[in-house]
């Protein structure tokens, strides 16, 4: 006997339409109606020539936002924490030894990583609100000549730092390691080299500096990465993200293989944010968040705020700043006021820093001269 329908829902839920906000916290970033629209384009398969088609525009695309020539660049189909893992499941066999540097909650996921894979992760710890220090850095390689790995964050995006990736990558190189760097919140807003730089992994997200939807995580392997990967001894724990499979997909020679359902539409945005990099061309786009994080600043310091990170390392993307003293035990109810009557998001603190900073961005599409003015100007009614 068939079964009746029982389970049915008290409310009367029709279609959702969210209010405009605008959005000046750690991300995701203000969507411009442009990549909207490419989003809305009609669905086409996963292996559709056209597709396909796009799917090579998008390497070459993403080759070019991370300054590489690198084969195997892709979008990840999950957003920048499975880049992330994409880089340490493939990369990290069980006893490797990883020299992981920690300044910020993102540089301890990546320990997390390295232990769960059953790698051993040596720390290399400095103050959150500090760049990585390369000085600790090369001790810690000299001291430990069997590492095969440096990983590191360039953006730390709960710090609002910013690291010197060209010197630690150099140092990784000359003691024989191999590099994997976080690129989430730096790609698309700060100087970043990855040939140039010599950097082996990187992974970044979609919802950052490049402004398209979250739930993609643009990713590049150096070809000592990939040889690497296709010489590893154990199978990478994730089925999903072994890169010996999903290779097939993206850079399958005489037609892709299947692999798994890409997120159609959600690429078709990506691309059209990557087709707006290339247009405003990747100099101007670093300086346009340069002289809106200035602008920024000039405003936080007429107001009395003063910000978390020295000014040579700060991320013009991400602002940490500390809450003056008078209004810590506020600091909730100010984010939220402005949420509620000004439609303005910006950022809590994490882990040491909860209730000591905000954390507002100045990313991509959302870096521009009337969201800094109408940041400041809601700052100043609220406060």
């Amino acid at each position: 006997m068939t079964p009746s329908v029982r389970i049915k829902t008290d409310l009367d839920i029709r279609s959702f339409h969210p209010q405009s906000k605008t959005l000046m916290g750690p991300g995701p970033s203000d969507v411009s109606a442009r990549v909207l629209k490419a989003l809305g384009q009609t669905t086409l398969g996963h292996l559709d020539p056209d597709f396909t088609d796009l799917m090579d525009e998008l390497k070459q695309l993403l080759g070019y936002a991370f300054q590489t020539d690198n084969k195997l660049t892709f979008a990840v189909s999950a957003p920048g924490s499975a880049g992330m893992e994409t880089a340490f499941v493939n990369l990290v066999e069980p006893g490797d030894k990883v020299i992981v540097c920690i300044n910020g909650v993102f540089g301890s996921r990546m320990k997390e990583n390295v232990e769960r894979i059953g790698g051993i992760a040596v720390v290399v710890a400095d103050e959150w609100g500090s760049p990585v220090d390369p000085e600790k850095v090369e001790t810690v390689l000299k001291a430990n000549p069997d590492a095969k790995f440096v990983a590191f964050v360039h953006a730390e995006t709960s710090t609002g730092v910013l690291s010197d990736a060209a010197t630690l990558c150099r140092l990784a190189r000359e003691h024989g390691c191999m590099s994997i760097v976080d690129t989430v919140t730096s790609l698309g807003g700060s100087p970043l080299f990855v040939d140039d730089w010599g950097i082996d992994a990187v992974y970044s997200g979609s919802q950052k500096c490049l402004s398209a939807p979250p739930g993609l995580s643009p990713v590049s392997f150096s070809s000592l990465a990939v040889k690497t990967i296709r010489e590893r001894k154990t199978k990478v724990q994730s089925w999903f993200l072994d890169l010996n499979l999903v290779m097939g997909y993206w850079d399958g020679q005489g037609g892709r293989t299947y692999h798994h359902t890409a997120p159609v539409n959600a690429m078709y945005a990506l691309h059209e944010a990557l087709v707006m990099l290339q247009e405003e061309g990747l100099d101007a786009a670093w300086a346009r968040h340069t002289a809106m994080h200035e602008r920024l600043r000039d405003g936080l310091q007429e107001l009395g705020i003063d910000y978390l990170v020295n000014p040579e390392s700060r991320l013009p993307q991400l602002n940490s700043v500390l809450i003056p003293d008078q209004y810590v035990n506020e600091e909730a109810a100010i984010r939220r006021k402005l949420l509620d009557e000004h439609h303005l998001e910006i950022g809590a603190g994490l882990g040491t820093l909860a209730g000591k900073v905000w954390r507002i961005g100045l990313m991509g599409y959302g870096a521009s001269q009337k969201n800094v003015d109408y940041c400041l100007q809601a700052l100043r009614q609220v406060l």
